[in-house]
């Protein structure tokens, strides 16, 4: 079972992403089920993606991810990266784009919103999490949760500063990073079954750019 959630804000593409993941899960003909649940009903509200896969035969029942179940978070945004951390295995994978959507909140506020800051708080956790299991099973910690970050700016730049093509890009990098069990050309295929044709060579340049990149 693959369990993986898509954060990220309104208008990023998370959406998209998760229905590429899962009709490249389906080709396999695998048992696939996905769900969002969106916050504010409008470009830059929180968006998260629930997919779950049955690589193994499973039976899929239910769509939710659960907390501390995820085996992959794709984040397209620092921030949301962190509110979606609940949800990580102990073993689990974060692919974050570094890139930040600045919300509201933040330009209201005094503090900056600083994404090193987001990132050294993400790691803490993750280590923290670690110390925890250690600690609770004498030894045993069943796998240290890690934290990959994607220069996601500079590869839309490479593609003629395009971010509509970010959904891509971040799928592919989780496959890069040996989070997700498909190929180039299997993202390929999912990618011109979802995508408008008139967009698909763009998003098909984004996922081979970002596996060799």
């Amino acid at each position: 079972m693959i369990n993986v959630i898509i954060a990220g804000v309104g208008g990023q593409g998370t959406v998209l992403a998760a229905k590429v993941l899962a009709v490249a899960a389906a080709a396999r003909g695998w048992n696939v089920r996905t769900a969002e649940t969106i916050g504010m009903a409008q470009r830059g509200g929180s968006v998260v993606s629930h997919i779950r896969i049955g690589n193994n035969g499973e039976d899929i029942h239910a769509p939710l991810v659960t907390k501390g179940s995820a085996n992959l978070i794709i984040a397209f945004e620092p921030g949301e990266a962190a509110r979606a951390i609940s949800y990580l295995a102990r073993s689990g994978t974060i692919v974050m784009a570094t890139t930040p959507i600045e919300p509201v909140s933040a330009t209201l506020s005094v503090a900056d919103y600083n994404v090193g800051d987001i990132v050294e708080n993400i790691q803490l956790a993750l280590y923290n999490a670690m110390v925890r299991n250690i600690t609770q099973e004498t030894g045993a910690g069943g796998g240290q949760a890690r934290l990959f970050t994607v220069d996601d700016r500079s590869l839309t730049d490479m593609l003629g500063g395009n971010r509509k093509v970010l959904n891509s890009i971040m799928i592919a990098e989780a496959v890069r990073a040996g989070c997700l069990p498909f190929t180039e050309d299997e993202l390929c295929a999912a990618i011109g079954v979802c995508v408008k044709p008139q967009y698909a060579d763009m998003n098909l340049q984004a996922v081979r750019l970002a596996l060799t990149a």
